[in-house]
């Protein structure tokens, strides 16, 4: 559905209630024709597939959006304290690190060394960014599901339950419970990748690119469990809706993976990747998960 289309049903509705309230109505169509970022929620991703790479570029649209701004500034908060000063002390220890991992390549492969190098360098950004942005949607997790909530009822018209202060604290231990289920299915799989990584040859070489598949995966699972957890949807059948569109999930997640290791913008990351998914969250599992309309 595009402007055209809607143009056309908005002047449809404009004929027969103008002769009623002709200013309100007129007012009321100018709003919704030129609030773009609605209209390009309002298409079905069964009618148009969308890529990983729109909804990504629609999170940073969305969280500058009038209304939802004070809903990002608390993620957005966390974000820049703990991932500012995270990867200030990463960076103060790569000079050390880098070396010490590259003394276990083996022989037979020193004359890569020149390409192994940055190999690694991006081998330690991404455990550790993945790391960092656990642990800050862990901090965030209540605010983060508020701001997925808000934006969704923002995109949709539909009223959310109740919120405020008291309804996150309500919502805390159930939350606190999925972000538990989260890391138990995250951990052992990490592990065998992290132990593939003190494998020489394999750890420089294989475990690098299957590490930034398995984090792109995962902060997609991270992200779009927002909104499937504003509706009690288990964790999982979400991840079952997912795999129905891994390759726009597995696009959405790398991107978001790539920009956590990019400094300045990683520290908006979050709010950006809630936003993102909410989008995605609307166009392509809402009509078959939705608890609240």
């Amino acid at each position: 559905m595009n402007k055209i289309v809607l143009f056309a049903v908005f002047s449809n509705i404009s004929e027969q209630l103008n002769a009623q309230q002709p200013g309100k109505i007129r007012k009321v169509y100018q709003s919704l024709y030129n609030k773009e970022y609605v209209l390009t929620m309002v298409s079905s991703s069964a009618v148009v597939p969308r890529s990983g790479l729109y909804y990504f570029s629609q999170g940073w649209k969305l969280i500058s959006q009038p209304g939802i701004r004070r809903f990002v500034i608390l993620p957005l908060l966390v974000n820049i304290l703990l991932m500012g000063g995270a990867f200030w002390w990463l960076f103060t220890q790569l000079d050390s690190w880098i070396p010490a991992l590259m003394s276990h390549v083996p022989d037979w492969l020193q004359w890569l060394s020149y390409l192994l190098w940055p190999i690694v360098t991006i081998s330690v950004l991404l455990v550790f960014g993945y790391l960092f942005s656990t642990i800050a949607n862990w901090i965030a997790a209540p605010f983060n599901g508020l701001l997925a909530e808000q934006l969704e009822a923002r995109l949709t018209g539909a009223t959310p339950p109740d919120t405020g202060v008291l309804g996150i604290m309500k919502d805390v231990p159930r939350i606190m419970k999925r972000e538990w289920q989260k890391l138990a299915w995250y951990l052992p799989r990490a592990v065998v990748l992290l132990i593939l990584y003190f494998i020489p040859g394999i750890g420089q070489t294989v475990a690098p690119v299957l590490w930034f598949l398995f984090s792109a995966w995962m902060l997609a699972i991270q992200y779009c469990d927002y909104p499937f957890d504003n509706h009690k949807v288990p964790f999982k059948e979400m991840r079952v809706a997912l795999r129905t569109r891994k390759v726009t999930n597995m696009q959405f997640g790398a991107l978001t993976s790539l920009f956590t290791m990019i400094p300045v913008l990683n520290l908006f990351i979050m709010p950006v990747a809630v936003c993102g998914a909410t989008a995605m969250w609307v166009d392509c599992y809402r009509a078959k998960h939705a608890l609240w309309k």
